[in-house]
């Protein structure tokens, strides 16, 4: 991938996993949990699971915290604050926020990749406030209003 942007990893934590592409089609470095004992999601249970490292994104650029689509499909494990996002400028360690919606209780161990990281460029606006917006067809209709 010469010329692409570089993900900077600090392993904050022995045996913490450098997140990798799983296939070289893959869109999202996956995560790994890194424990000091096996963690058990109770059914609706939450938890901020550590992955033992730190990041520097690139500049112009966020980490999206998404699932990973085995876990929810098989055990109903995924990402609270879907996606959640690493903002360019955070350097502290990296915690992926499940949540279990299966039907029973999902134990977690260290090592066990529990989401996908996606570096994503992003665009910063400027603001101006104004006293009215332009009309759309859609106008101001919001959830289910374009239909099924």
């Amino acid at each position: 991938m010469s010329g692409a942007p570089t993900l900077r990893v600090r392993v904050l934590t022995e045996g913490a996993q450098v997140p990798r592409y799983a296939t070289s089609g893959a869109a999202g470095l996956d995560l790994s949990a890194c424990l000091d004992a096996p963690l058990t999601l109770a059914q609706g249970g939450r938890a901020m699971v550590p992955t033992g490292i730190a990041v520097a994104l690139p500049p112009g650029h966020e980490g999206q915290v998404r699932p990973r689509s085995g876990l929810a499909a098989r055990h109903g494990i995924t990402v609270t604050n879907a996606p959640g996002t690493i903002d360019e400028d955070y350097r502290g360690e990296i915690k992926v926020l499940l949540v279990n919606l299966g039907d029973e209780p999902y134990t977690l161990e260290s090592g066990e990749r529990v989401a996908q990281l996606v570096v994503a460029p992003i665009t910063r606006v400027s603001i101006r406030e104004v006293e009215e917006l332009d009309e759309t067809p859609r106008g101001a209709g919001g959830f289910g209003s374009t239909g099924r």
